[in-house]
């Protein structure tokens, strides 16, 4: 019986892994592939300024570099934005790639559970010194 309890809770685990896989799956798919949609808004970064609050504690050399960054990065941004559709194809093949391993490692835990029990069931459940040393017998 607490075999069978073992691994229901490692099924129940590698059920709620899967679970878990599939949505955040689902969820970054449909990200990626909205991703192309939004491409233009990385261009109007540029047009970002500090807010008044802020502009006493930011040196004034700083705030036109910042500027300029966020310029030179804008296009840079919108072509990895355009390209991010063609992505899901490799975004499926990592998905499964670990939810594989995670569901390798909660096979092993539930073996080591299973081993545990055997070792525990060998020895009778006994507690107390000696309870599982052959030599006490004697």
């Amino acid at each position: 019986m607490v075999y069978a309890l073992s691994w229901f809770f490692v099924a129940s685990l590698v059920a709620l892994w899967s679970l878990l896989a599939w949505v955040l799956h689902g969820l970054a798919v449909w990200t990626v592939s909205n991703a192309g949609t939004v491409s233009g808004v990385a261009s109007e970064a540029a047009a970002i300024t500090l807010p008044e609050w802020l502009a006493p504690w930011v040196s004034p050399d700083i705030a036109p570099w910042v500027g300029e960054l966020l310029a030179g990065l804008g296009p840079w941004i919108d072509g990895l934005l355009q390209a991010a559709p063609a992505l899901v194809g490799g975004l499926t093949v990592v998905t499964w790639v670990v939810w594989g391993l995670g569901t390798a490692l909660l096979l092993l835990l539930g073996a080591g559970l299973h081993g545990l029990i055997a070792l525990w069931r060998r020895g009778g459940g006994r507690a107390g010194p000696g309870a599982g040393s052959p030599l006490a017998a004697r």
